[in-house]
């Protein structure tokens, strides 16, 4: 075979070296494999083929000696010898030997296996797939037994490739299912192969669940005991697993045909006493994976998902389903504590946004003798557990619920109402009349007697749900206060207050040491509570402000070089928080001598830094949240029972696991959309003047006995040095400003640019902005001089033209004169009377009127000339500044109408 040809190169090159070492078991199996082929014997034939079986399971040379010789040996046997039993179960227990690893191999960790070797040449024979298949139908059992044995190994090494290969075989996977139906042994090595089978692939998936893979799954469920069965139990609720994970026509399909009534009988405890063996706990767990699998809907991609996960929690909450997740994950406190942590995050996945699932979980009481609602149980397993990871799952509860329930919020918050100093330590007993509100308060207040604000810290995450993204509880909080530990010593104070003492008390343990102390997840869990409270909320910052040594600690806090990057960068947000949601009026509190206070003690520059570690940290970096939850098999079983006290060994890390839980994606986004925000308003705060401020100086006022001169004196003196002051204030400004816009990038600059340059485009938008609009001013201005230009121009034209007609009438009367002068010269030189008038006389007097009448209308003429001339001037300097040629303007008005005062002036 051209394959075995191949297979015996790569074996060559992989232990080519190792001749001396595997020499013997490589001419061993070739004469027994010789044997087998040619032997004339039926009994020697046999006695090889038990040979072989021994030496290729307990010797990986063998192993790979077979892999190069044996296959073609042991598949004609299986398809020419189906009558001769004993052969076919021979070779098909040496295939499953040559297949299975050798634990005890001797060599290097990543020496290639020879059985892995083995599965990958015999997997590619899609014949040999089709040939084992058909020895499902065999009468013997044994030969069903090692046939599913070996499909389960090619399975276990090859899975993709014997999928495909099956899926073209007609009747493949139905001859695999009617093997559910065999004898038990056989049965249960069918349910193992079908559980590797179906992973990760739909198409058979499918044609598993048309064969009745449900009806089967709960029958043997059933047959075998339910949640106190054994691994087959296990076994079966993966195989269902499978079938119903990212696939929501199957998750329908169970709905609408079996339902979800043999899903509630696995969950249901039985019996007085609970027994809570390992192989029960791990049962437990696949059933309530299998709930979180109905519960998600289906894939991400599936459009049917959101309405089949809706009806799928509608239905699970009709059929009870509360009961038995409270009944495990809050009343049996005998519970293993991965039941009761994974019962705890079924019921917060069961009321997300569902609001009747929501008033469901709300109007549920526990308890035997006197009732209490489950919340408050839940809430007591917060502020009472030892484990975290049960606190991380109980607390989940609470975000779930309060997630976009405004109602739920509300109804939470109004129960907070301060009990008596006395029963702060109650007894145990009696906080079980306790309300929820009540019973919070108790716990932000219980740790202060001792030290340990570990339940301080839990209670603040409850609170932080109950009051996020919602502004009326926040306020509601804002009023409640606490008394002082001794009455006498100190009046009531505002609960923020005591939360902040708090916060600052963990800092001082934790540094007495010098190191942080186990709990190393206190700081960053109250710090979560006040940005929450603080977020989009001024009467929060406000109250946060009333105290000045806050904002001192928290620059201290910010400049602590033994914080974690968490608490730095938290600290940081929470002082951005009091800027951008400062709305106080006071010198002392506003925004601006906030930003002061930040340049002076921290510097801007490391502040920012704050944030860009912050951002670069694990917390912000990992995906954990977003990864899918770990498939529960029968390898991951055993981490799973156990995943507490592999959690708390973890506590020590700087990393805590309630950090990761607790810093969910919701609240890591506000404190980047909080970043970007806290940055704008920095670089707006620095870069104007301080506004909306009236000071006046006594320095203003004039002193009793003070000369006018010496006050005006002073005064220009105080004018002088106020100037002098503002002008360095703006100058620091600026550059403190594009300080904080340069160095705030952080890891955003290359999407937003440097911040100098940001600083420098606004600059040149805004004197562009400005330029524009004093040139259109400019235009407008120019157009209108233009227009009275032009309009003064024609009036100037219209004088001229008056003028011309003017002295064209005076040479017309000059005319006259001339002509009556010699008519009356004529006549007088005739002979005329005495009684004929004086003509010089006559003449004289006719000139004087004329002449009279004409200088009053040159004055009137020489006004109005010298009007327009006035305003000639007026607008010849406007234009000039306009950038117009005003000489050769008037040369043009000259040409149009010179030429006829040139005539006037010729006839003069």
């Amino acid at each position: 075979m051209d394959l075995v040809s191949g297979y015996k190169g790569v074996v060559g090159l992989v232990f080519g070296n190792e001749k001396s070492g595997s020499s013997n078991e490589d001419s061993y199996v070739e004469r027994l494999l010789d044997c087998i082929s040619n032997g004339k014997l039926a009994e020697d034939r046999r006695t090889a083929m038990i040979e072989l079986q021994s030496v290729v399971a307990e010797s990986c040379a063998a192993q790979l000696a077979f892999g190069a010789m044996g296959f073609p040996v042991m598949m004609g046997i299986l398809k020419e010898e189906r009558d001769d039993v004993e052969m076919v179960r021979g070779a098909l227990e040496t295939l499953v030997s040559a297949l299975t690893p050798i634990d005890h191999a001797k060599g290097p960790k990543n020496e290639i296996q020879p059985a892995i070797m083995n599965t990958d040449l015999l997997s590619r024979e899609a014949d040999s797939i089709s040939l084992l298949l058909s020895l499902l139908s065999e009468e013997d059992f044994y030969v069903r037994y090692y046939t599913l044995q070996l499909l389960t190994a090619l399975l276990t090494n090859s899975r993709n490739r014997l999928q495909e290969a099956i899926l073209t075989i007609p009747r493949g996977i139905t001859r695999l299912m009617d093997m559910l139906m065999d004898r038990e042994v056989i049965r249960n090595e069918a349910l193992l192969l079908l559980t590797y089978l179906t992973r990760e692939a739909e198409e058979i998936q499918k044609i598993v669940v048309f064969e009745g893979a449900f009806e089967k799954i709960f029958s043997i469920i059933k047959e075998e005991g339910g949640s106190d069965g054994g691994v087959v139990v296990q076994d079966c609720i993966e195989l269902l697993n499978n079938l119903i994970r990212n696939t929501a026509s199957n998750q329908i399909l169970l709905r609408e045909t079996m339902g979800f009534d043999p899903l509630m009988s696995i969950l249901k405890l039985r019996g007085s006493t609970y027994s809570f063996t390992q192989q029960k706990t791990i049962n437990l767990l696949s059933a309530l994976e299998t709930l979180n699998l109905l519960i998600m809907g289906g894939s991400e991609a599936d459009p049917g998902k959101d309405a089949n996960k809706l009806t799928n929690r509608t239905t699970l909450v009709q059929k009870k389903v509360l009961d038995h997740l409270l009944m495990l994950g809050v009343e049996s406190q005998w519970a293993p504590v991965a039941v009761r942590c994974s019962a705890l995050q079924c019921i917060g996945n069961l009321i997300a946004g569902h609001p009747k699932n929501l008033d469901a979980l709300a109007s549920k009481f526990l308890g035997e003798g006197p009732q209490e609602p489950a919340l408050n149980s839940i809430l007591r397993i917060i502020l009472r557990t030892s484990s975290m990871q049960e606190f991380v799952a109980a607390d989940y509860v609470f975000k779930r619920f309060c997630e976009n329930n405004v109602d739920g919020q509300t109804m939470l918050a109004s129960t907070l109402i301060p009990q008596p100093h006395s029963m702060i330590h109650a007894p145990v007993e009696e906080d079980v009349n306790m309300s929820f509100g009540s019973m919070l308060l108790q716990g932000l207040n219980f740790s202060e007697k001792d030290g340990d604000l570990e339940t301080c810290c839990r209670a603040a995450s409850v609170l932080s749900h109950v009051m996020k993204d919602n502004l009326q509880c926040k306020e509601r909080v804002l009023r409640i206060e606490l008394e002082a530990p001794t009455p006498s010593l100190g009046a009531p104070e505002p609960l923020m207050h005591r939360v902040v003492k708090y916060l600052a008390v963990t800092s001082s343990m934790q540094n007495k040491d010098g190191k942080s102390s186990g709990n190393s997840y206190v700081q960053p869990v109250i710090l979560k509570l006040l940005v929450t409270w603080l977020a989009d909320c001024p009467g929060a910052v406000n109250c946060f402000l009333d105290s000045r040594p806050h904002i001192t600690y928290l620059l201290e806090l910010v400049s602590n070089s033994t914080a974690t990057v968490y608490i730095k960068g938290l600290a940081a947000v929470l002082l951005g928080e009091c800027v951008i949601y400062n709305n106080s009026v006071e010198s002392e509190k506003d925004a601006f001598t906030i930003v002061d206070s930040i340049s002076q003690k921290v510097g801007l520059t490391s502040y920012f830094l704050k944030f860009d570690e912050m951002q670069k940290s694990f917390l912000f970096t990992s995906s954990k949240s977003a990864q899918p939850r770990k498939e529960l098999t029968r390898s991951a079983s055993a981490s799973m029972v156990d995943v507490d006290e592999s959690d708390l060994s973890d506590q020590k890390t700087e990393d805590h696991p309630v950090l990761s839980s607790i810093f969910d994606a919701p609240f890591l986004n506000l404190v980047k959309s909080l970043e970007a925000n806290i940055r704008e308003k920095i670089v707006e705060v620095y870069s104007q003047p301080k506004s909306k401020v009236a000071v006046v100086p006594a320095e203003l006022e004039q002193k009793s006995g003070e000369s006018d001169g010496e006050y005006i004196k002073r005064l220009k003196a105080f004018v002088d040095k106020q100037c002098s002051e503002i002008q360095d204030l703006l100058g620091r400004n600026a550059s403190l400003a594009e300080d904080v816009a340069t160095i705030g990038g952080g890891s955003s600059r290359s999407e937003q640019g440097t911040g100098s340059d940001r600083v420098q485009v606004e600059t040149l938008k805004r004197d562009f902005q400005e330029a524009s609009k004093r040139l259109e001013l400019l235009k407008a201005e120019k157009a209108k001089l233009e227009s009275e230009a032009s309009m003064y121009k024609n009036i100037a034209g219209k004088m001229e033209s008056d003028l011309k007609s003017l002295s064209d009438a005076y040479n017309s009367l000059e005319q006259a004169n001339f002509h009556l002068e010699k008519e009356v010269r004529a006549k007088n030189g005739g002979g005329g009377s005495s009684s004929i008038p004086d003509v010089d006389a006559i003449r004289a007097e006719a000139r004087e009127e004329a002449q009279k009448e004409s200088e009053a209308e040159l004055n009137d003429l020489l006004v109005c000339l010298g009007q327009e001339q006035s305003k000639v001037e007026k607008l010849s300097a406007r234009l000039l500044e306009l950038g117009e040629d005003v000489d050769k303007l008037l040369e043009d008005i000259g040409d149009d109408v010179g030429l006829p005062g040139d005539g006037e002036e010729d006839e003069d």
